[in-house]
């Protein structure tokens, strides 16, 4: 069991930055990831339908022998996360809860900003979880819905995205928070830029890098580590033919996207 795959979904290619933080993370494991591009993008759907392409998605990777879920999808991790670790028989983990957590330990003024897609800002899942864990939290939240077509355009080090996160970026300027949550898996790759927008005020808060903490975490606990004689492999399959945006992450983020499959997810009885 120990040498079976780690299972990461997304609704596209932004969960690779998951798998990157997971190879350096954990560099023994096999990794399985599956991008339901297909059927990308989940924001805007219902819950409901956002439960049942997770639910395919899960039992599919879990019959190919999957010792853990994890949902590298912020909409799908808000939306899904509960239902999934009701009816599954591994543990399940998501971005959001580890992001909170890095949040919680990093913030010294008590204010955290949020930035992510629309559905994941709309979802207000970031907002509930800091609030719940700390009842004198701060939190300023601001949907980017122009960012994730910028970045899968491979426009990662151009003007025009450094103008789009000026624009959406400038309330927090003088908002008095300390911490910014990247709460999209497609961000950590506009870090750079992100850093100059917001300047030194503001510490970047990567979901990807402490969402796979946590499944060292979990790992760890359960006796489920690979062993280290090794090195880990990674797979990749997607719904549909995935544009070249799996090029630009794959050479930005160090990963061999060569080989990557095409996978039918079959549907719930």
């Amino acid at each position: 069991m120990n040498q079976a795959p780690v299972a990461v979904f997304d609704s596209g290619v932004g969960g690779l930055t998951v798998v990157n933080a997971l190879r350096r993370e954990l560099p023994d494991e096999n990794i399985l990831y599956l991008g339901d591009t297909a059927r990308v993008p989940y924001g805007g759907k219902t819950q409901r339908t956002i439960e049942r392409y997770s639910e395919e998605i899960s039992r599919m990777l879990v019959g190919e022998g999957a010792k853990m879920i994890v949902v590298a999808c912020n909409t799908a991790s808000a939306l899904a996360l509960p239902h999934l670790r009701e009816i599954l028989s591994v543990d399940v983990e998501g971005v959001i809860a580890p992001g909170v957590r890095a949040a919680l330990a990093t913030t010294r003024s008590g204010h955290i900003a949020i930035m992510g897609t629309k559905a994941t800002i709309g979802s207000g899942a970031y907002e509930r979880a800091l609030c719940e864990a700390r009842s004198d939290i701060q939190v300023t939240s601001v949907p980017c819905p122009l960012l994730v077509p910028l970045i899968e355009e491979g426009l990662l080090e151009d003007e025009v995205t450094d103008m789009v996160l000026s624009r959406y970026l400038a309330p927090l300027r003088e908002s008095g928070a300390d911490t910014l949550v990247l709460g999209c898996t497609h961000y950590p790759l506009l870090a750079r830029a992100i850093s100059r927008c917001v300047g030194e005020k503001l510490t970047l808060v990567d979901s990807a890098a402490n969402c796979a903490h946590a499944v060292a975490e979990t790992l760890n606990r359960n006796g489920l580590r690979a062993s280290s004689s090794q090195s880990g492999k990674l797979r990749l399959g997607f719904t549909d033919p995935p544009d070249r945006f799996l090029e630009v992450a794959g050479r930005v983020l160090g990963l061999d996207t060569t080989g990557a499959e095409l996978r039918h997810v079959p549907p719930l009885d």
